[in-house]
């Protein structure tokens, strides 16, 4: 499955690790992907399997405790930086973070200083990297604010995020965050906090600001409708690896992973026969100090005696479908795949 869009990010055996006094806590292990232009990746997974985590490293923002190593080459202009060796170089770095990659964080009650107003900081970001004057910056950052449902914007401008509810700054989190018009935006569940109204105004308005300046997205989230609605390629991490990656439509139609397929088996389907739904038995284990098998292993139906030798890599089994799992093949081909 070619992608013709430029590259703006590719991320190679990415591991993160952090060291603790009960051993060593790998929450991100070996990951591999891209982000392209005009493109919606979407990344999925249970809580702890290491989504955030990966986001995050991307603009450096783990904290020192946490230790990345591999590769996440960002694309500009002919060049080819690798994110990771960025970290010493301040002020090249500051030009990435915001202007050329931005991020919706999944709290917003902790993403804003409760010292400053609201309008002071998002036009510190445009000030930065768009223009230096007071009232240009006022106007682009109330514009933003009005295009993600902000009412009476200039009134809100001059407000203390303590003013703001729960969705209303979560919104003017994500205005922040577009105001810019990054090549990449790391959508980390964005719309989680907002009703389904304002959801639908900010994946459409996220979705025309791509159409109109290329931009790539990498859209975390929980919510596997939202995934089916508005992303191109989907991957599925579990313990801090990818278990499955292949196109949207690929996905839902044709689920091969059995932990894909648990997933999507417990989603209620609108209009669907009125039967319990599929609960994947067990729990997502600790990623520390890890033996070198399947980490679904424990909680698989149908694991077989590979399972319990090396870890399997991620494999494609058909055109830009790729999944680790030893009965992949078997899987893709016509195998056993009800959950």
């Amino acid at each position: 499955m070619e992608n013709n869009n430029k590259k703006i990010l590719e991320v190679k055996d990415l591991k993160i690790q952090i060291k603790m006094d009960e051993g060593l806590l790998t929450p991100v292990r070996g990951v591999n992907f891209s982000v392209y232009e005009n493109e919606t990746l979407g990344l999925v997974g249970e809580s702890g399997c290491g989504k955030s985590l990966t986001c995050k490293a991307i603009l450096g923002i783990n904290g020192k405790k946490a230790h990345a190593s591999g590769n996440i080459d960002y694309y500009k202009d002919g060049e080819v930086m690798n994110l990771l060796n960025l970290k010493a170089d301040g002020e090249k770095i500051r030009s990435i973070r915001g202007k050329q990659i931005s991020m919706v964080f999944q709290e917003p009650m902790t993403s804003f200083s409760p010292l400053f107003t609201i309008g002071s900081q998002m036009t510190e970001t445009i000030r930065l990297h768009i223009t230096k004057d007071k009232k240009e910056a006022r106007d682009i950052a109330i514009d933003m604010m009005k295009k993600v449902g902000i009412s009476n914007a200039e009134k809100r401008f001059t407000q203390y995020p303590h003013e703001f509810s729960g969705g209303m700054l979560q919104r003017a989190l994500i205005a922040t965050s577009l105001v810019c018009h990054p090549r990449l935006l790391i959508a980390d569940e964005p719309t989680t906090a907002l009703d389904v109204t304002i959801q639908a105004q900010i994946l459409e308005l996220m979705q025309q600001l791509q159409k109109d300046y290329g931009m790539g997205i990498l859209y975390v989230t929980h919510d596997l409708g939202t995934v089916a609605k508005i992303c191109d390629r989907v991957i599925v991490m579990y313990l801090g690896k990818i278990v499955e990656m292949a196109s949207v439509k690929d996905l839902f139609h044709n689920p091969i992973h059995p932990y894909t397929r648990g997933l999507i088996g417990s989603v209620h389907k609108i209009g669907g026969k009125k039967e319990r739904l599929y609960s994947i038995d067990g729990t997502v284990p600790l990623a520390m100090n890890l033996s070198d098998i399947c980490g679904f292993e424990d909680r698989c139906t149908y694991k077989c005696d590979a399972c319990k030798g090396c870890e399997p890599e991620l494999t494609e089994v058909s055109e830009g479908h790729f999944v680790a799992c030893y009965r992949g093949g078997e899987f893709a081909n016509g195998g056993q795949k009800n959950v």
